[in-house]
């Protein structure tokens, strides 16, 4: 381990001690939540380290995606390091419900799934002490130091996958720089998405960085239901529609007036709308209800039959609706929460529309945009004059997505050069045990 200075080491003390001495504030946390329905009933006690699995025998490799676009991203690198290191085990940990939910839907079989412990010396060092990684792979920048800094110190190699490190990340970071070059120390190599990132890793005091592209352009289509697609199809044919995906509390009262003023002017308009969270369905639906048709298909309520709402409250239908729907707004943009993934629309030919808040996924918006595969737009009056054109003009929509699926074509290699940067750790693991 590199030396990292006296006032770092007893800044990480505090924060161990803190954990330590919280212990009872952070149960009740959980038990709170637990009350709540933010965690599992019956598996809670996973965020305590407590395992709900038994390891298997054999070399273990240990994901971790902090939600669900870290977790999706994982997929398609798990299915190639089962298939490059044959007989090694995956163990794949999440932070919320949603993710969990969607990792025992997709996951290979044979992948075991667990809740990320919470930072606490206890809970780690059980959770560790169960599973005992050969090699940990970190999605992304979600930096825990207990248990970064635990994982480390068993030996393992820890690799940051799909780094990422925003411009307000990097300011935030800038202000401890010793803490972030003690954590960073931690990573055996980072692969991070852009040069820019590397960038700001390496001035943070990161070493060993690879900017090998982002897993998020490999990753795989998201699955739908054939009948239900077909049946939609035919209830929508010919209708003008729209979808906004992943919103966010604020979003949905501006995409309802959208849908007012467009209806004016594109008869039998329906609006779709896939809440990020779909417990907040009824909330929704309540907040849109004056003077409006809203319809909710946890309800199993019918699309309207008329100019209207329909709030699909559902888990893990985004692959549905972005079959069904080729002109899609992108949530979280129209807010300040950053936006969220556009390659997943692109991907499966829409015409993506962004609003002017997409800074998580800026580098890739950049590029997409400059590719011709999404419009964006800084303010409301905007989206609804492009949303207007777009909904009347179909050679416009197609040549937005044939952009867009130009663009994910090229990109597709990305998981070739991580496989290949992780090989030197995954393929000694794999033969060990074949």
């Amino acid at each position: 381990m590199t030396h990292i200075g006296w006032a770092t080491e007893l800044a990480l003390a505090v924060y161990r001690a803190i954990g330590s001495l919280g212990a009872p504030l952070i149960r009740w946390q959980i038990q709170r939540r637990l009350r709540r329905g933010k965690e599992h009933a019956q598996r809670w006690s996973e965020r305590f380290g407590f395992a709900s699995a038994a390891r298997p025998e054999g070399r273990l490799v240990w994901l971790h995606g902090a939600s669900v676009g870290e977790a999706m991203s994982s997929l398609i690198l798990i299915r190639r390091l089962i298939a490059d290191a044959p007989g090694l085990h995956v163990l794949v940990t999440t932070g919320t419900l949603t993710s969990a939910a969607l990792m025992g839907e997709r996951l290979p079989a044979g992948v075991t799934h667990q809740f990320l412990p919470v930072d606490t010396m206890p809970a780690v060092r059980r959770f560790l002490d169960h599973w005992r990684p050969d090699l940990v792979l970190w999605f992304e920048s979600e930096l825990w130091p207990v248990t970064l800094t635990e994982t480390a110190e068993r030996g393992a190699p820890v690799i940051l996958v799909n780094g990422r490190l925003s411009q307000r990340s990097f300011r935030r970071w800038r202000q401890f720089p010793g803490l972030a070059r003690a954590l960073l120390s931690r990573f055996r190599l980072l692969l991070v998405q852009s040069e820019e990132d590397g960038a700001r890793f390496a001035k943070l005091g990161a070493r060993s960085i690879r900017a090998v592209g982002n897993l998020k352009k490999a990753a795989d289509k998201l699955p739908y239901d054939e009948r239900q697609l077909a049946d939609l199809k035919t209830i929508c044919a010919d209708r003008p529609i729209w979808l906004a995906a992943s919103t966010h509390p604020g979003e949905e009262a501006v995409i309802a007036a959208l849908h007012d003023r467009l209806a004016a002017r594109h008869p039998g308009l329906l609006t779709i709308v896939v809440p990020r969270h779909p417990a907040r369905g009824d909330a929704i639906a309540a907040e849109l209800a004056a003077a409006r048709v809203i319809r909710l298909r946890s309800r199993n309520d019918a699309l309207p039959d008329q100019a209207g709402i329909y709030i699909a409250d559902t888990l893990g239908e985004l692959g549905l609706w972005y079959r069904l729907i080729d002109l899609v707004v992108i949530g979280g943009s129209l807010s300040e929460t950053g936006g969220h993934n556009p390659l997943e629309p692109a991907q499966l030919g829409c015409a993506v529309v962004l609003g002017p808040d997409m800074r998580n996924f800026a580098t890739i918006v950049s590029e997409l945009v400059a590719a011709g595969g999404a419009v964006q737009v800084p303010d409301i009056e905007r989206l609804a004059a492009q949303l207007d054109h777009l909904l009347g003009d179909a050679s416009a929509r197609r040549r937005i997505a044939d952009a867009g699926l130009a663009y994910m074509a090229q990109e597709i290699s990305v998981i070739d050069r991580v496989a290949a940067e992780l090989a030197p750790y995954t393929g000694p693991l794999g033969a060990q045990d074949s």
